[in-house]
């Protein structure tokens, strides 16, 4: 008989219940789930993504400015042997500024480049907040298919404890049942086990929850229906991550074709005498002239032209694998709402089959084990189903997750 492994694994699983009470996991809390929705918005990987952002634009501001002018102090031909300021004519205090001016292309090309950076990194916080989003739905659904799951089973135990009492009183009556009575020890064993991994995943759950929203939550989740796709791969975030880049790139070409203008400088220098003559005032204007481009600007240009195609073809690759997660997100979906179909009609069958046994039972004839067993068969169909209903659900909330908004 295995009545005292199974009491022994019944009591196990009621002492996890116990000790998860007291675990060093928050306890879960009613909210609404727009509440958990507004603190997954402040989770710590999108804020750090934020002040990406604003540094960007930060750097498209300082990319338009001029460098810094140059302030110089000095003294020319100072004789060293006789040492004067008035004797010798060359001799003069020098003040002077120097001031370079990058040509106006290269930065504004430096500009849009950090600008189409900033606006990339915005498409990649949407993209990650749909992602964490679809992992808090997917953790709530969980959650609520753990939670059906074990009061189901607790449901089961009871039949159990019926049906062992129903075969007990047929071995009395000198039925042989005993072999029945083993089996039913050994499947409210697997009862008992099956509480006590799911108190486990309910552990890892809240665990889950506390990673994305600062604490665990009863919240059930939200409304799920599959978000409509056009057909169009600028539907998906990852393309929309990916056509960004795009024009990051093609800012850096504009970038490298800057390069070929010149960069312009102006210098004043103002150079004072102490003795006879006037001051002398000194203007100089500068200008590069690419002479080492063929070593210079030529690659840095085909590098950023090659980079703009590796770009290109990052959207073609990123639109075939979001199409390709969504087809595979939605057959999952499918799958399942066929799976809850063919459960649902075995249910049925099951409970005509349970409403025939107990009109013949309740005419005197038959057992009423049967009709339990059938009860708990319904049980165990409706565990199924509620695994499969996770899965549609959890499915939907992937593929949704690859759409942006409209």
């Amino acid at each position: 008989m295995l009545t005292t492994a199974y009491r022994r694994l019944r009591l196990a699983a009621l002492l996890g219940v116990a000790l998860a009470s007291l675990s060093g996991l928050p306890p879960a809390l009613a909210q609404d789930f727009s509440q958990l929705e507004a603190r997954l918005a402040e989770h710590p990987a999108l804020e750090a993504m934020r002040h990406q952002s604003v540094g960007f634009r930060e750097r498209a501001t300082t990319a338009d400015a001029l460098p810094d002018p140059v302030l110089s102090f000095g003294i020319l031909n100072f004789p060293l042997l006789d040492p004067s300021f008035s004797r010798y004519l060359p001799t003069s205090k020098a003040v002077g500024v120097r001031q370079m001016i990058p040509n106006r292309a290269r930065r504004d090309a430096r500009a849009a480049q950090a600008s189409q950076n900033a606006l990339q990194n915005d498409a990649a916080i949407d993209q990650r907040f749909a992602e964490l989003r679809a992992d808090l739905i997917v953790a709530l659904i969980d959650q609520q298919r753990v939670k059906t799951l074990q009061a189901l089973l607790v449901a089961r135990d009871s039949k159990y404890d019926e049906l062992a009492q129903i075969v007990e009183t047929e071995i009395d009556a000198g039925r042989p049942a005993l072999f029945r009575l083993a089996e039913i020890d050994v499947e409210r064993a697997d009862v008992a086990r099956g509480l006590a991994d799911l108190e486990a995943e309910a552990d890892q759950i809240r665990a889950q929850m506390v990673e994305l929203v600062g604490e665990a939550s009863d919240t059930p989740p939200p409304p799920l229906s599959p978000q409509a796709w056009s057909g169009e791969a600028s539907a998906f975030h990852a393309v929309r991550v990916a056509r960004a880049g795009v024009s990051v790139a093609e800012a850096r070409i504009h970038q490298a074709e800057a390069a070929w203008k010149p960069d312009w400088g102006v210098q004043l220098t103002y150079q004072q005498r102490d003795g006879q003559g006037d001051d002398w005032v000194s203007a100089t204007a500068t200008f590069t002239v690419p002479f080492w481009a063929d070593r210079s600007q030529a690659p840095a240009l085909r590098e950023a032209e090659a980079k703009r195609e590796a770009a290109r073809s990052q959207v073609m690759a990123a639109a075939r694998q979001a199409s390709a997660r969504h087809q595979a997100w939605e057959a999952t979906r499918a799958a399942a709402v066929s799976g809850i179909a063919i459960l649902e009609q075995k249910i049925a069958a099951i409970r005509d089959q349970i409403a025939a046994r107990l009109t013949v039972y309740e005419s005197g004839a038959g057992d009423y084990s049967p009709i339990l067993d059938g009860e708990v068969a319904v049980l165990g169909l409706q565990g199924q189903i509620a695994g499969e209903q996770a899965r549609r659900d959890r499915a939907i909330a992937r593929m949704n997750a690859l759409l942006a908004g409209p």
